[in-house]
């Protein structure tokens, strides 16, 4: 036996569950008079909070809520999804937060995989709600937010959210976790291969991240954060396990617009925000007369295609920092990021921002990041040109895919996450997307699947045959780009005719903006080659 071998198990006194849950414990207790939620004319510091997540963690308890189930929420930025990322897991269930620009059959199949026995839902999104609860089979808990800063849309139940929360006790014991690796939340991917597919996290592996971020970001003590990022994304990307960790401000944007980003930033001396790269671009083009001049520094994490040097330009002298980072729903949101070295700032603009657009190195809380072949996961040359997938393992990955095996299985292959994101790594280490096995076009920060929006053009009567591309857009990143071949006798239609049709079969954001009519180039077994569809769409 080893001198270091002690004969005693781990017990109560030195090994306990990481959870996030201990993140706002400790910061009500210390910092409690500290600001945490700042919303319009809402204030309310860390105690406040912390007994109002008791409260949700009570009043569902009373319900019959427990461990292993799910409670499913539909809101905006806004302090009640602050509350259920610590009032659902404090009694063992699991926080699901939906996408609120999907449509109804979209929010129906999620609620019924992830078994939900409870939404809480804001008003504003009562009509999809509506018929979303229509196509359930099993009734659930309905709870209506009635977001004062909102003051519109009818109410999705009789049940009100603070009515609910006054059910509680605001000293309501939570326990923690049997079990580090017991389900925190569910994610559900977009839907790249048909439906879409329920992530579960783990409380060790959200600890872990909402670490991560700290420590790739050195956000500091009382950080002041505007959540400019949907809080539906990935459970915020950790964030708000993050900032609660570090006992900072929670400052919520229910819609994100540009001049009001500014003036909350000015107002509230925001530190940090995270937000996909069409946010940035909305700052860098506000017009002179509404642009406010940042009076103190602003860091600002993007994750996406990055956006075009005049952007970061043009925020970098407002004040702004950028830092690209890389990550995917299975990943708990971002695990790499383009580690900055000081000796680029003094790099040309546009040499600067082709260094940030790669996607970087792992986060100190992810413990494998590899550019491989895909079959043989032999890692590719560091020449910045041979193309390999992407893999990942550690902490940060999933606990797997909710009543899925197979897709779990086939994901794990090899022992490394296969991420299906294809890439470089360059001779220094970091590694640069080149493209998409799945070929998902990112849009303003949302996934879109070519292969769902060429099932409904294919069901257009006058469409033969139809590709979708990803194009370069200066505001949303990428939109898609739909090549359609017409029958001979339609030869009539319009490109307002196909986009008409989409968006009566899709959500808004997966509708093409741009549609050209060709005959579809093939390889000679018949299949389209996309790669010159990609060529050609650079000419458009």
């Amino acid at each position: 036996m080893s001198i270091f071998e002690t004969g005693l198990a781990p017990s109560a006194v030195n090994h306990i569950a990481l959870s996030p849950l201990s993140f706002i414990e400790r910061t009500a207790s210390v910092y409690g008079e500290h600001p945490a939620v700042i919303h319009g004319s809402i204030r309310r510091n860390w105690q406040q909070t912390y007994a109002r997540c008791r409260r949700l963690a009570g009043a569902l308890s009373a319900r019959g809520i427990g461990k292993g189930d799910t409670v499913a929420v539909m809101l905006p930025n806004i302090p009640a999804m602050l509350e259920a990322h610590f009032g659902v897991p404090m009694i063992g269930a699991v926080l699901n937060t939906l996408n609120v620009r999907l449509d109804a059959r979209a929010i129906a199949f999620m609620l019924e995989h992830g078994e939900a026995k409870v939404l809480i839902a804001d008003r504003e999104f009562h009509a999809v709600i509506d018929e979303a609860l229509g196509l359930l089979s099993r009734p659930l808990l309905v709870i209506d937010v009635n977001d004062p800063e909102y003051g519109e849309g009818c109410a999705v139940s009789p049940l009100d959210y603070e009515a609910f929360l006054a059910e509680g006790d605001p000293q309501f014991v939570w326990h923690w976790p049997d079990d580090e690796w017991q389900a925190i939340s569910l994610n559900y991917t977009s839907g790249t291969t048909g439906n879409p597919k329920g992530v579960i996290y783990h409380h060790r592996g959200a600890y872990l991240n909402s670490l991560g971020n700290q420590m790739t970001w050195a956000m500091g003590h009382h950080p002041v954060y505007l959540w400019t990022l949907p809080m539906f994304h990935c459970n915020g990307w950790c964030y708000p396990w993050t900032v609660t960790a570090l006992a900072g401000t929670h400052v919520f944007l229910r819609r994100v617009d540009p001049q009001k980003i500014l003036a909350l930033i000015n107002q509230y001396q925001v530190t940090h925000l995270c937000a996909a790269p069409i946010v940035l671009n909305g700052l860098a083009n506000l017009p002179d007369a509404t642009r406010l001049t940042l009076d103190h520094p602003v860091d600002a994490m993007l994750a996406g295609a990055a956006p075009p040097a005049k952007v970061i330009g043009a925020v970098e002298a407002m004040g702004i920092k950028v830092t690209h980072v890389y990550g995917l729903t299975e990943v708990y949101g971002p695990v790499t990021v383009c580690a900055w070295h000081a000796q680029w700032d003094e790099r040309p603009l546009d040499e600067r921002a082709r260094i940030k657009a790669r996607q970087g190195v792992r986060y100190p809380t992810l413990e494998g990041l590899m550019v491989a072949d895909p079959a043989t996961l032999e890692p590719v040359a560091s020449d910045g040109q041979t193309i390999g997938e992407i893999f990942m393992r550690g902490n940060t990955v999933m606990k797997g895919y909710l009543k899925n095996s197979e897709a779990t299985r086939e994901a794990f292959e090899g022992g490394w996450f296969h991420t299906g994101d294809l890439a470089v790594r360059h001779a220094d280490g970091y590694i640069e997307i080149k493209d998409r096995l799945k070929d998902i076009i990112i849009s303003g920060g949302e996934n879109i699947s070519t292969i769902e929006l060429e099932d409904v053009l294919y069901r257009h009567p006058a469409i033969l045959e139809a590709a979708v591309v990803a194009r370069p857009d200066e505001k949303w990143g990428e939109t898609p780009c739909a090549f359609v071949h017409l029958k001979d006798e339609h030869q009539g239609i319009r490109e307002a005719d196909i986009i008409l049709f989409c968006r009566e079969h899709l959500a808004g954001f997966k509708v093409p903006r741009t549609v050209v009519f060709s005959e579809l180039p093939k390889t000679s077994t018949g299949k389209i080659q996309k790669y010159l569809l990609r060529e050609w769409v650079k000419a458009l």
